[in-house]
């Protein structure tokens, strides 16, 4: 079992500050010789990806996209386009290894980011590909991300039932990916901050052997992030553990909101960008209307 241990940073915010505490781990499971995804956890960027192709084509694909992405968030610039830049580079990236990058070959990368560049900070969520992220608000867990599948588009169509889609033949085929020859942008959505939020951003080996009232499950079990993924881990491998699995667990503390519980956070603001889904999550049943799906993949 990887050793995992909770990092924490106070930020400051329009406003005020925010207290961050964050874990993340990787496993390449029970039934795969290689571990394809990759993960960077750091303020202010959190993402996960999951790569597939032959040979080591699918570890190139995430490796490169995560390499990529944690230049842009140590450059401290994380907005759409710069990641839209660094997902064009990681594009180039895996293109460069012609004898690693058959027509399979791409990777998921899913995560949020804490935009402080408003008049109020919000967290912004991108997402290419069937990864996810949770968020758990009040006591309920909704997903934030769409998965870009086959299964979950028949799910949007109304043929297939979300119970059908669990064990559907189709369920690992994606519909949108970063690859060795095409560039695509992440869906994006914007959501308000608030005291107590927890957010999970995980690859599809947890949420083939988790469902979504167990991950609530292990996060009500276990307030500290490393506590929390561990036991996710642990109960993913126990489960099976059919493919690797990444799992990254952020919690967000706002002390001004815990000396004001009267306070309102309100909707959020302005879109940061044209492509930014604008949410607002003061309950995450809001974030379901956005077009989130919590048992397709």
């Amino acid at each position: 079992m990887p050793e995992v241990s909770t990092q924490s940073r106070t930020v400051p915010v329009p406003g005020g500050v925010l207290e961050l505490s964050w874990a993340g781990v990787t496993d390449t499971g029970r039934r795969r010789e290689v571990n394809q995804d990759a993960f960077f956890a750091d303020y202010p960027l959190f993402v996960v990806a999951d790569g597939m192709g032959g040979h080591v084509g699918g570890e190139i694909a995430s490796a490169s996209t995560i390499d990529r992405l944690t230049a842009v968030a140590d450059a401290g610039q994380v907005t759409p386009k710069t990641i839209e830049k660094a997902l064009a580079r990681a594009v180039k990236d895996i293109a460069s290894h012609p004898e690693a990058t058959d027509d399979g070959t791409g990777t998921t990368v899913t995560g949020v980011f804490l935009d402080t560049s408003g008049e109020a900070a919000h967290w912004v969520t991108l997402n290419i590909g069937d990864s996810r992220v949770y968020l758990v608000r009040d006591g309920s867990i909704v997903q934030i991300t769409t998965d870009h599948s086959v299964v979950q588009e028949l799910v949007a169509a109304g043929r297939l039932s979300p119970e059908e889609a669990e064990n559907h033949p189709y369920g690992n085929v994606i519909t949108r990916a970063v690859g060795p020859s095409d560039g695509v942008k992440p869906d994006y959505v914007r959501l308000d901050v608030a005291d107590g939020d927890r957010f999970v951003i995980c690859s599809d080996g947890l949420t083939k052997e988790l469902t979504d009232y167990g991950i609530r499950h292990f996060l009500d079990e276990n307030p500290d992030p490393a506590d929390a993924v561990t036991a996710m881990l642990e109960a993913a491998l126990e489960n099976g553990g059919r493919d690797n699995i990444t799992i990254v667990v952020l919690d967000v503390a706002d002390p001004a909101a815990r000396t004001d519980v009267d306070e309102d956070t309100g909707p959020v603001g302005e879109a940061a960008d044209d492509d930014v889904v604008e949410v607002d999550a003061a309950t995450p049943a809001d974030a379901d209307d956005a077009g989130s799906s919590t048992d397709a993949g």
